[in-house]
């Protein structure tokens, strides 16, 4: 994707009705523009986090004035259950019982915490129980795909789950020996579920990539959902591929 239609893409989806709208509209996917979606939210989350925690007593105060949690959340556009778990861990609940309330809000006596909690919950597709499990699903959707690709291919491989007890830095594919495939000499692969732009490779590389250039050599990471055209790591053994790389290998296999 080129960085101005991406920028674009970016600017327009403020909101979560704006994924029905925006794919009408361009004709694009909405499960990349979910992505896209929630990229933008959680980064925007993030940044704003110690600006919304200066003012947590006082919204708390709100609350306890009969302000509701979603409603305040609206009001400072942030994720409902994040906004909760501001509210409700400031002298009032410890970390542990909030996240126990939010995997069982039934489990809570308050009549007025249980719904305003579960409203929270439902209003929110990022960090409520429904949005992890989007976020873990379209993980391993993708590890499965990949893994079904190489077992088609009879690549020999090992995952992360085979050898995380060994090393520090697991890849999601360790090849035993180098691979040759589509012309590149591979011995990992990482399999990202998401869309890779400048932020999510610049953390991607730091904290995983980098890493396992140096531990084990050049390797392939894929965003199963695209990238930004210009994002380009080849001269240092990392090589940027989306899922037509696989879709049209047919027999590239050496």
């Amino acid at each position: 994707m080129k960085l101005e239609d991406y920028k674009y893409l970016y600017k327009e989806l403020a909101m979560y009705d704006d994924i029905k709208r925006v794919s009408k509209w361009l004709n694009i996917d909405e499960e990349l523009l979910f992505v896209i979606y929630t990229q933008r939210v959680t980064r925007d989350a993030t940044k704003r986090y110690h600006i919304i925690k200066n003012y947590i007593q006082r919204l708390q105060m709100e609350w306890k004035n009969g302000k509701s949690l979603v409603k305040i959340a609206k009001e400072w556009r942030y994720p409902p259950v994040l906004m909760s778990f501001l509210i409700m861990t400031e002298n009032y609940v410890n970390r542990k019982q909030f996240w126990k309330w939010v995997n069982d809000p039934e489990s809570i006596e308050e009549n007025r915490l249980k719904s305003e909690l579960k409203e929270a919950i439902n209003n929110d597709l990022i960090y409520s129980p429904y949005g992890m499990e989007l976020q873990t699903k379209r993980g391993k959707m993708g590890e499965a795909m990949l893994f079904k690709w190489l077992d088609s291919h009879n690549i020999k491989y090992e995952t992360e789950y085979d050898i995380k007890h060994k090393l520090q830095k697991t890849p999601d594919v360790l090849f035993k020996k180098v691979e040759h495939i589509n012309g590149l000499n591979v011995r990992w692969i990482e399999s990202k579920a998401n869309f890779g732009d400048y932020v999510e490779l610049k953390r991607n590389y730091k904290k995983q990539l980098k890493p396992y250039r140096e531990m084990f050599g050049e390797g392939i990471v894929v965003y199963w959902l695209g990238y930004i055209d210009d994002i380009n790591l080849d001269k240092e053994g990392i090589y940027v591929k989306n899922k037509n790389f696989f879709n049209n290998l047919g027999t590239a296999i050496k």
